[in-house]
């Protein structure tokens, strides 16, 4: 058995942190997301963690669980309010958002 983990980049605005993220699932690079895209990543049953990269910045990396043939849906930006960009020059972890849905 195997499930799906969906990855969706959108958001309300335009992103100021731009550019292809790298996307991480247990520390192993999976494939790559742009702007607007949805990719969609074959994963085991059982516990995960997923993380974006982009250069230095990066998103939090989210801990998750599966259970038999399901999907587990994320959704991720590149920061998109100047507050929130400025502020991922000094905490890198801050210019990536991505979360469950």
């Amino acid at each position: 058995m195997s499930t799906t983990l969906t990855l969706s980049r959108n958001g309300v605005g335009m992103e100021l942190r731009r550019g292809t993220f790298r996307v991480e699932i247990d520390g192993v690079q999976v494939g790559m997301i742009d702007w607007r895209e949805t990719k969609e990543f074959e994963i085991e049953p059982g516990h995960h963690v997923v993380q974006l990269r982009q250069g230095r910045f990066q998103s939090r990396q989210l801990a998750f669980d599966v259970r038999g043939e399901s999907n587990a849906p994320f959704r991720c930006h590149g920061a998109m309010m100047w507050p929130r960009w400025v502020a991922s020059a000094l905490k890198p972890d801050l210019a990536i958002s991505l979360v469950r849905e």
